[in-house]
């Protein structure tokens, strides 16, 4: 998974902020090894993404964002989309217009997310078969449904752009049918994005670029301690105890998805 969220960063020397950023990277709720990665850039541009993932390959689940377009056409890195953002120009067409047409298309998402939670325990092969069984009929369905109403649709309208979105990127939104490796969303990350969006109205701006970076890696320690089922508390305190006689080549053994806490903690 990949996401990117706005952070204020100090400008050295001028007393104001500018508009920096925290790119996120996570492993799926699929994947045994559990971690989310922080990394605080000066900018949103795709060179942050691709420095980042440089040397990486697979299939990597985002929105539809400029930035990460040249990884896919590398070719080295899959794109997945994120059937949630799909949905959402529906729902939203629904909430404030009260769209018939709209209301129709979220039972058609609704149904496909039914079955992902029937599929939700399953390991990787029996999810891939269970979404070409179940899903894959309704994901065709959809797609005719939406060509159809889009023939009908002006261009422009509200009701064209929410069509227009999921037809563009039906090949990434699909992606998920035939990996059971994949999510239908991108939602895992986002939500480990929400304790930042929750934090930073608390610590307003990071004061450096290294600053920010600093505190990335920090943050980073924490979010897959969590997800890991430690106490943040905990883990901290004994790394920080642990690290100055800790051997160089055995400092992965304090990463989260690794650490086994010593007696004393």
């Amino acid at each position: 998974h990949a996401d990117e969220t706005p952070v204020a960063m100090l400008a050295p020397g001028k007393g104001k902020t500018h508009r920096a950023y925290l790119w996120t990277y996570g492993t799926t709720e699929y994947e045994p090894l559990r971690a989310v990665v922080y990394d605080f850039a000066d900018g949103r541009g795709g060179e942050h993404a691709r420095r980042f993932l440089e040397g990486w390959s697979g299939t990597l689940v985002c929105d539809d964002y400029a930035g990460y377009k040249a990884l896919f056409e590398s070719g080295v890195v899959t794109e997945a989309g994120c059937m949630a953002h799909a949905r959402r120009r529906f729902h939203e067409l629904w909430a404030n217009h009260k769209s018939t047409l709209a209301e129709e298309a979220l039972q058609w998402f609704g149904a496909l997310y039914d079955v992902e939670r029937l599929a939700a325990d399953l390991d990787v092969d029996g999810r891939r078969r269970l979404r070409e069984l179940r899903s894959r009929p309704i994901a065709d369905t959809l797609h005719e449904w939406l060509t159809l109403h889009r023939q009908r649709e002006t261009d422009g309208t509200a009701t064209a752009k929410a069509i227009d979105y999921s037809l563009k990127r039906w090949a990434a939104l699909t992606r998920f049918l035939s990996d059971g490796a994949v999510p239908i969303d991108n939602n895992w990350i986002e939500n480990r994005i929400r304790p930042i969006a929750i934090g930073r109205s608390n610590w307003l701006f990071a004061g450096s670029l290294r600053g920010g970076q600093r505190a990335a890696a920090v943050m980073s320690l924490i979010q897959s301690a969590k997800l890991n089922g430690h106490d943040p508390y905990v883990y901290l305190r004994d790394v920080l105890e642990r690290l100055p006689t800790q051997p160089n080549s055995r400092i992965g053994e304090l990463l989260p998805h690794h650490w086994v806490p010593s007696a004393a903690a």
